[in-house]
């Protein structure tokens, strides 16, 4: 496949942890791309990969969502799990630099206004506190002295033992 774009790695990579499980929705996507990159790109730059990726055979739809092929499963199969994203993407970009047509693919047409929306919709729930990829809260160090109760203990004294009942 020949220009490799990065977008096209970006929506492989949001694409195979958005349809793990089902075909995904343009917000799952959307969702999985900004986890994925922290950033989303443009609609018309997702909306040509959606075309280039689908017309080499990488990008089903089926059910009303989109999903991987068995290629570009194994693709993402290759990937090393320990890696972290931008080494995921290098890899990626080269086995699509690698990849070759088999065959004609019906082009997955996504008009940019859907993708605009989608992604209008996941940046109001991030606004609003209802996505899931919100910050945890920072564990509190608390220091051993603050934990023990009785502040005879850490003054070196050793603790009363229990007898034993016969």
């Amino acid at each position: 496949m020949y220009p490799v774009h990065d977008v096209d790695a970006i929506l492989l990579l949001s694409l195979s942890v958005a349809a793990k499980r089902r075909p995904a929705d343009l917000l799952e996507i959307i969702t999985a791309t900004d986890l994925a990159q922290g950033a989303i790109p443009s609609e018309f730059k997702l909306s040509d990969a959606f075309a280039r990726l689908s017309a080499y055979g990488l990008i089903v739809e089926t059910d009303g969502g989109y999903t991987l092929s068995a290629d570009a499963q194994q693709m993402m199969a290759s990937q090393r799990k320990n890696d972290d994203t931008a080494k995921k993407m290098y890899r990626l970009k080269e086995h699509l630099a690698d990849y070759h047509l088999n065959g004609e693919h019906t082009t997955i047409l996504v008009h940019p206004d859907l993708l605009l929306a989608a992604i209008e919709t996941y940046q109001k729930a991030k606004i609003t506190g209802r996505s899931w990829l919100m910050n945890k809260p920072k564990a509190v160090w608390i220091p051993t002295k603050d934990l023990v109760r009785d502040r005879t203990l850490l003054k070196g004294k050793p603790l009363p033992y229990k007898r034993r009942k016969p």
